[in-house]
């Protein structure tokens, strides 16, 4: 059941068609993929639970399952749109407001410097609102990542 006070919960009972293209670079039947809005890092996704869960406990086996072909379709995708040589995937969940659950997909490019890989990367999300990866950016990685998302 949604949760009212949910972001999370409230972006997925919007029709996918409505989203912008940023909302909805996949559509599963238990997982919605978005460009992460605060990301400084183009191509950081953002994998959320279609269902008001709070942890991986919650998931149905089917979800589960999905789970593990969404995040390979995604990093096929960010490797081969972005050269991403690498994709992290992290969940924590733990943000106030966030608690829904959401997994961070992010592309690791070849030229990042070694300081910022790893659990560095998160500074990405933290930055100053002007060093955030463009709406209109947004949408247009949104496009180039679904055309190159495979076939299951």
């Amino acid at each position: 059941m949604p949760d009212v006070d949910c972001f999370s919960c409230q972006r997925n009972e919007v029709e996918p068609a409505e989203l912008p293209p940023r909302e909805r670079i996949l559509i599963g039947a238990g997982w919605r993929v978005a460009h992460a809005v605060t990301a400084a890092m183009p191509g950081w996704l953002v994998v959320v639970s279609r269902r008001h869960v709070l942890s991986w406990a919650e998931l149905t086996a089917a979800e589960a399952a999905e789970f593990g072909l969404v995040t390979w379709r995604l990093s096929r995708a960010l490797a081969a749109a972005l050269g991403a040589q690498k994709t992290y995937v992290a969940c924590f969940c733990e943000a106030s407001g966030f608690e829904h659950l959401h997994v961070h997909i992010v592309p690791r490019a070849p030229d990042l410097p070694a300081h910022e890989r790893g659990p560095a990367v998160f500074g990405y999300l933290r930055g100053p609102e002007h060093d955030r990866v463009p709406t209109v950016e947004m949408d247009r990685l949104a496009a180039l990542l679904t055309a190159h998302l495979p076939e299951v």
